[in-house]
């Protein structure tokens, strides 16, 4: 078992990334289905695709933490957010993925600096695909009338 080798650090960024990725999954099905009530179909088919991204995330984390020799373990799922339009919708998106690529550059830096490069790697990698998504949130917003800073015009309300 490897998990004496491993920085239970390491493991609790490992917790907390599933449990996250795992709140992105719910979020974004629920999200799905109220883009679907409210006549939006490209929406709701936009966010299925992040279900399935989260989701393939998710099964990296807990391949990662069973190659570890420890039990997967996501302790505190979220409740997903409902919101009355898309671009609120979008912006819990929008935290929620802050918080992820915010977890992820932590992990990253500590494996760093206590040279755990194969998990440094890891997290790596996990860090540039959310902060892709990110950047795509934040352009669909921009795309729906919403300046970086969250300020909107009326376009933004449908």
């Amino acid at each position: 078992m490897r998990t004496a080798t491993i920085h239970p650090r390491t493991l609790g960024y490992l917790g907390r990334a599933l449990s996250l990725e795992y709140s992105a999954v719910q979020q974004y099905m629920t999200q799905a289905g109220l883009a679907d009530a409210w006549g939006l179909k490209d929406a709701a088919d936009r966010f299925r695709r992040e279900v399935v991204e989260e989701l393939q995330h998710a099964e990296r984390l807990v391949k990662r933490m069973l190659g570890l020799g420890v039990a997967p373990n996501a302790s505190q799922l979220r409740p997903a957010g409902v919101a009355r339009n898309l671009v609120d919708l979008l912006l819990q998106d929008q935290a929620l993925e802050a918080e992820i690529v915010a977890l992820y550059h932590e992990a990253t830096e500590f494996s760093r600096r206590i040279g755990d490069v194969e998990n440094a790697a890891f997290f790596e990698g996990l860090l540039r695909e959310e902060q892709h998504h990110a950047g795509e949130i934040d352009a669909w917003l921009k795309s729906l009338g919403v300046a970086p800073d969250g300020g909107r015009d009326e376009r933004a309300y449908f």
